[in-house]
C-alpha cells in the first residue's frame, strides 16, 4: 500500500521515538477505585469451534483446545454461509463456492456445545435475505471440473445450471437460483427458536443460546449473494427486513440478545451502496442504522437491538502499524494510516478525516438517539490482521482484548486464528479477574497495563503489553487503593514465539513463568520486546501491615463458580510447607492437590474441575500454623 510522504515521516518518527523512550522507565498508575467495570467473559470468544456432526463419544481436537485455552463464547453461524441457511433441511448455500448447497447441521453443533462445552455461550444467526437453501441436486460439478481445487472463478454463480468462464470472474451463463433456493420469511427464520427451545422440540436450554446475529455483512449482499440480489437493496429496505425478524424473534424469546448490523469492514461502517439518507439528509451507515432502530423502538415499544456488532479487516501488514490497530476502536486521537470510509462520513469526501474511533462513535450515536441508559453493548465478531508473525499477533490480540475490557465491550470473536492467539487467549481467560480497573501509562503507544481485580478486591492480575519491536522496556507500576502483599509474585509471559503453534494445553504451552519483587505499592519489571505479560498479585489486608501477617496467609479461588478450571491463589509471608486438599460438601476428601514447600510470596496453581459434578466443594489450605478454607462452586 502506498502512503503519502507525510505518513511515512510520521511512521519513522514513531519508531525513533519508541527507541528513545525505551531508555526511560514507563510509569503506570493503577487505581482500583476508578474505572471499575465488569469484564464480559464473552470477549474470550472464537468463531467456528464446533463440528456440525454429533459427538457420540470422546471429543475433537478443536473443542479440546478451545476448552483448554478458556474459550467462553462461540460464534457458530459460519459468516456469509449463514445468510441462506435452512434449519429445517439443515442445508447451506456457499456463496464463495459456486453457491453450491451443502449439509450443515446447526442442531448437531448446538448439541455438541451443550454436551462438550457446558457454561460456554453459543451464537447462531437469523437469515434476513429472504432466500434459503432448498436442495443439493443442482450443484455445479466442481469435482468433475477441476477436482474441487480453488481457482479465481470459485465465486461464479454456477449452481443451478451455470456455465463456467475459465478466464473471468463472471460465469458465461449464470445458474438459476430458483433451482437450489426457496423463499424464506421472517417466520421461517425465527422458527428455529421453537425447534430448539420448546418442550416438543429439542428442548435446548435458552440460557446457553441467548445471542443471535441478525445475519451477516448485509452492505455487500450484492457481491456475496449476487445470485439473488443483483442490485444492492436500499438501506431502508434492509431496515424493514431487520425489523420484521427482530420483532418476530423478540415475541418468541423476550430475553434474546440481538446483534446487528454486522457490517463487513471499515468502508461499510460509514457507507451503504446508494446512500443512507433520511428526509434527504445523509447519515453514515452505522449512524443511520442506530437512528432507525431508535425510531422504530419508540414507535413499536419493542427492543430491536441488544449489541451493536461490527467486522474489521485492516490491510496493514507491517508490524509497526499492526501493533497499534487496537486503537482504531476507541482512541479519539489515533491517526489511522488505513483510514478510508471515514473520509466520506459527511457524504462529501474529506481526505483530512483520519481518526476512526468507530466504537466510540457508535457509543456517541447510541446515546444521541437512544439516551444515556440505552443498554446496548458493543461487539466485534470478525477480524483478522495481515501478519503471520506470532509475536505481532499476540501483542495485537492482547491489546485489543485489553482495550475491550477497558471500554466494556461485550462480545469479541476473531475470524482467522493464527499462531500466538491461542497463547494469548489462554493467558487472558485463565488468569484475568472479573473486573477491570483504571490504569494510566505515561506512554500508552509503547506500553499499556490492563489490570483486573476479583469481587473481593483481594486478588489482582495486571496484563502488561510491550509493543516495541526491538527494545526491552522497564515499567514502574504504582498502586492506589490496593496494597500488594510484599514479596515475590508470579509473572507469566509470552514472547519470542516461533512460527509453529506452541499452545497444546493449559499445562503444555509457551508461557514463561518468572517472579517479580513487589512492595506494598510498587513493582518494577522489565518487559521483553513484543511481549504480553501477566502478573498475579494478592492484596495485603487493609488495616494491617506485613508484620501482622507473619503467621498467616491468604487464599482465594478464581473463577468461582468454575466450569472446567479454577485458579488457586495464595500468598505466604515466609517459606513453608502447604497442603492443599479438595473436599466434597459433606467433608469427604476427594484429592490432595499439592503438598510441598513454597517460597514466600504469591502463588497460583491450576485446578482441573472438568471431572467434578456440579455443586459445592471446599478447598483447604493448611500450613504449619494456620488453615484457610475456601468454597468452590462448580457449574
Amino acid at each position: 500500500m502506498n502512503f503519502p510522504k507525510f505518513t511515512l515521516i510520521l511512521g519513522f518518527w514513531a519508531i525513533t521515538a519508541t527507541i528513545a523512550f525505551s531508555q526511560i522507565p514507563v510509569q503506570i498508575d493503577i487505581d482500583v477505585s476508578k474505572g471499575k467495570k465488569p469484564v464480559s467473559p464473552y470477549i474470550y470468544g472464537k468463531n467456528n469451534v464446533l463440528p456440525s456432526t454429533f459427538l457420540n463419544s470422546g471429543t475433537t481436537a478443536g473443542i479440546t483446545k478451545a476448552k483448554e485455552a478458556g474459550v467462553r463464547f462461540v460464534r457458530q453461524g459460519g459468516g456469509n454461509n449463514s445468510t441462506k441457511y435452512n434449519w429445517r433441511l439443515k442445508l447451506s448455500s456457499h456463496p464463495d463456492w459456486y453457491n453450491n448447497v451443502y449439509a450443515n447441521d446447526w442442531d448437531g453443533a448446538a448439541r455438541n456445545l451443550i454436551d462438550k462445552m457446558p457454561g460456554v455461550q453459543g451464537m447462531w444467526s437469523f437469515q434476513l435475505l429472504g432466500k434459503a437453501a432448498a436442495n443439493a441436486k443442482n450443484n455445479f460439478g466442481d469435482w468433475a471440473y477441476n477436482q474441487s481445487k480453488w481457482w479465481e472463478g470459485v465465486n461464479q454463480n454456477l449452481a443451478g445450471g451455470g456455465t463456467p468462464n475459465p478466464t473471468g470472474s463472471k460465469a458465461k451463463v449464470e445458474g438459476n437460483p430458483d433451482l437450489y433456493l426457496m423463499e424464506w420469511t421472517a417466520d421461517s427464520t425465527v422458527g428455529i427458536l421453537d425447534k430448539w427451545f420448546e418442550d416438543k422440540g429439542l428442548g435446548y436450554n435458552k440460557d446457553q443460546f441467548r445471542y443471535w446475529s441478525m445475519d451477516n455483512e448485509p452492505e455487500i449482499w450484492s457481491g456475496t449473494h449476487d445470485d439473488v440480489m443483483k442490485t444492492q437493496c436500499t438501506a431502508e429496505e434492509f431496515m424493514q427486513l431487520y425489523f420484521k425478524v427482530a420483532k418476530a424473534a423478540r415475541a418468541k424469546y423476550p430475553d434474546i440478545k440481538l446483534l446487528g448490523p454486522v457490517p463487513a469492514n471499515e468502508w461499510q461502517w460509514y457507507n451503504w451502496s446508494g446512500g443512507s439518507k433520511i428526509n434527504g439528509v445523509h447519515y453514515p451507515w452505522l449512524e443511520f442504522f442506530i437512528k432507525r432502530i431508535a425510531e422504530e423502538e419508540k414507535a413499536s415499544g419493542i427492543k430491536l437491538l441488544d449489541v451493536l456488532d461490527i467486522h474489521f479487516y485492516p490491510g496493514e501488514s507491517d508490524a509497526t502499524n499492526c501493533v497499534q490497530l487496537h486503537r482504531v476502536y476507541f482512541d479519539r486521537n489515533y491517526v489511522y494510516p488505513g483510514a478510508n470510509g471515514v473520509k466520506n462520513i459527511t457524504g462529501v469526501w474529506n481526505a483530512s478525516l483520519t481518526k476512526e474511533y468507530i466504537l466510540g462513535r457508535c457509543s456517541d450515536w447510541l446515546t444521541k438517539y437512544k439516551g444515556a441508559n440505552h443498554g446496548v453493548g458493543l461487539a466485534v465478531t470478525e477480524t483478522d490482521i495481515a501478519s503471520s508473525n506470532a509475536n505481532v499477533l499476540a501483542v495485537w490480540y492482547a491489546s485489543t482484548m485489553g482495550e475491550f475490557m477497558k471500554n466494556g465491550v461485550e462480545v469479541f470473536t476473531p475470524w482467522s486464528w493464527k499462531e500466538g492467539m491461542w497463547e494469548t487467549l489462554h493467558l487472558f481467560s485463565r488468569y484475568n479477574q472479573e473486573n477491570y480497573v483504571q490504569a494510566i501509562s505515561q506512554n500508552e503507544t509503547l506500553v499499556s497495563a490492563y489490570p483486573t481485580i476479583n469481587e473481593a478486591a483481594d486478588s489482582m492480575t495486571v496484563v502488561l503489553v510491550n509493543r516495541s519491536l526491538t527494545e526491552t522496556i522497564q515499567v514502574n507500576l504504582n498502586f492506589s487503593e490496593f496494597r500488594v502483599n510484599p514479596g515475590k509474585s508470579p509473572m507469566h509471559s509470552i514472547s519470542n514465539l516461533g512460527a509453529a503453534e506452541t499452545f497444546i494445553s493449559r499445562s503444555n504451552n509457551a508461557l514463561k513463568k518468572t517472579q517479580v519483587e513487589a512492595s506494598a505499592s510498587n513493582i518494577s519489571v522489565e518487559l521483553a520486546p513484543l511481549s504480553v505479560n501477566s502478573i498475579s498479585l494478592v492484596a495485603l489486608a487493609m488495616g494491617s501491615d506485613y508484620e501482622m501477617q507473619k503467621n498467616s496467609f491468604k487464599a482465594s479461588v478464581y473463577p468461582n463458580p468454575a466450569t472446567d478450571q479454577a485458579n488457586l491463589n495464595f500468598s505466604l509471608p515466609e517459606k513453608e510447607k502447604i497442603s492443599i486438599e479438595l473436599y466434597q460438601a459433606n467433608g469427604v476428601l476427594l484429592n490432595t492437590i499439592s503438598n510441598k514447600i513454597f517460597d514466600a510470596g504469591n502463588h497460583q496453581l491450576d485446578l482441573n474441575t472438568v471431572g467434578l459434578a456440579s455443586g459445592i466443594y471446599w478447598i483447604r489450605f493448611t500450613s504449619e500454623t494456620d488453615t484457610k478454607t475456601v468454597k468452590l462452586i462448580k457449574n
